[in-house]
């Protein structure tokens, strides 16, 4: 398996395996709008390949504690028929790497506590980050990678209108 960032032409194919992952058509519908969003970080938007064909997508895009820049993970999405095999960990791995390696302070996501602390992810609180929605509280979590922020964490802005 390789990972690579996205190119443009796989936007549609990234699109299938997202609403396949998902079942729906929110998380394509969001990536496009992402796509065009001020937020959109092509860095961090990569594709997971097997034998020529992309079979799974990360994307962490631009989003702010405070007045800080950070970045927000997600959506993730693995083709049905590649999930549990190791496709969705090294698409982590990999754009947590490439999130340090851009210089980037923290990542944080909204997603299953137990999944997400083999990557090192913590309940935001933890860290002394708001999340946007109490309600989402230790799903709300953060992987700190350089200086430490403290504040109310906001997304891309095309996730307000979710």
């Amino acid at each position: 398996m390789l990972i690579r960032r996205e190119r443009p032409e796989d936007a549609e194919v990234v699109d299938t395996v997202t609403r396949a992952a998902f079942g729906r058509e929110l998380e394509p519908s969001l990536l496009a709008r992402l796509r065009r969003d001020d937020g959109w970080l092509p860095e961090l938007s990569l594709v997971a390949v097997e034998s020529g064909e992309v079979v799974g997508h990360v994307v962490c895009t631009r989003g702010f504690v405070g007045d800080a820049p950070v970045v927000g993970l997600g959506p993730i999405s693995v083709r049905p028929d590649h999930q549990r095999c190791g496709v969705g960990h090294a698409l982590i791995h990999a754009v947590l790497g490439a999130a340090e390696a851009t210089g980037e302070p923290l990542v944080a996501l909204l997603g299953d506590p137990v999944f997400y602390r083999r990557f090192g992810f913590i309940p935001a609180s933890e860290a002394g980050i708001d999340s946007p929605d109490r309600a989402w509280g230790e799903h709300f979590q953060i992987r700190t990678l350089g200086a430490r922020v403290t504040g109310t964490f906001r997304y891309a802005a095309t996730f307000a209108d979710l």
